[in-house]
């Protein structure tokens, strides 16, 4: 429980910080949900994927992001066991409330997993759980050469045929960016993970170098690692590949591949997907 109020601290001294350190660039105050920021004062087009690194920037107010995995695959082999995942449509509904704050629901529209030792195989399928979160941004939003977020959330049990547990878990996300320059670009996250019934919690991070090659075209690599502070010895890593492409100023695909680089992490997960903004 101490770590929860660590967590809940740390969110409010951010909330008292945020006026302050936007300064003058807070000049999109006035518009909200019911008052849609105009199409010339909207940001370019920033997203929460393909990598696993989180963004710090919202989307405008009053308008409506789409981010999905068209489709994604997973195979592992560990313990002896084959483990193949197929998702689709995984789907990051994002709308913008204020300038600086945007409200998500993650739906895990369908899953499919296979899992397979000595003895047979095992089929699931169905939807997924669901994740609710906001995020609120403190600065650097509208410019400047650094940004900084807060994203808490919740995630539910929705999910069907044994996909996922039985519990409500959820925690805090805290997404850095950095302007390096030249198209180059890094971007930070650490995120604090309460789950099961609130008996154990895990730390997230992760770092990612990306590059715009031309006006649409971009790519990134990244570390990702997962640890659970009571057992460091199973933690998670991975490196990760991938790229964007800008079809349209609304419109972007992307792909990638995750690969596992500890015995704990899934071995292989390439994916294709589309982000569409209103």
């Amino acid at each position: 429980m101490d770590r929860t109020y660590q967590i809940i601290g740390v969110l409010a001294v951010g909330l008292m910080c945020a006026g302050h350190a936007r300064g003058n660039a807070d000049d999109k105050s006035q518009y909200t949900l019911f008052n849609p920021t105009p199409p010339d004062l909207m940001r370019e087009l920033s997203t929460d994927r393909p990598d696993k690194t989180e963004s710090p920037y919202t989307v405008d107010a009053g308008h409506v992001q789409i981010e999905m995995d068209i489709v994604s695959y997973v195979y592992d082999h560990s313990g002896g066991l084959n483990t193949e995942a197929w998702d689709f449509a995984i789907t990051n509904f994002k709308v913008g409330l204020l300038n600086h704050l945007d409200f998500q629901i993650i739906a895990e529209t369908y899953k499919l997993e296979r899992v397979q030792d000595s003895s047979g195989s095992e089929e699931l399928s169905g939807y997924g759980d669901t994740l609710l979160r906001t995020k609120l941004n403190l600065w650097g939003d509208d410019g400047g050469k650094t940004a900084l977020a807060i994203m808490p959330f919740v995630k539910l049990p929705t999910s069907q045929d044994d996909l996922g547990n039985e519990f409500c878990e959820y925690g805090v996300i805290v997404p850095f960016a950095i302007d390096l320059g030249d198209g180059w670009g890094v971007g930070m996250m650490t995120e604090f993970d309460i789950l099961d019934d609130a008996s154990h919690w895990e730390w997230v991070n992760s770092i990612a170098l990306s590059r715009d090659f031309t006006e649409k075209l971009g790519g990134y690599v990244e570390f990702f690692s997962s640890v659970d502070p009571e057992d460091s010895g199973d933690w998670v890593g991975t490196v990760d590949f991938g790229f964007t492409y800008l079809l349209r100023e609304n419109v972007q695909l992307d792909g990638g591949v995750n690969v596992g680089v500890t015995e704990a992490a899934e071995d292989f997960n390439p994916f294709i997907g589309l982000t569409i903004r209103f």
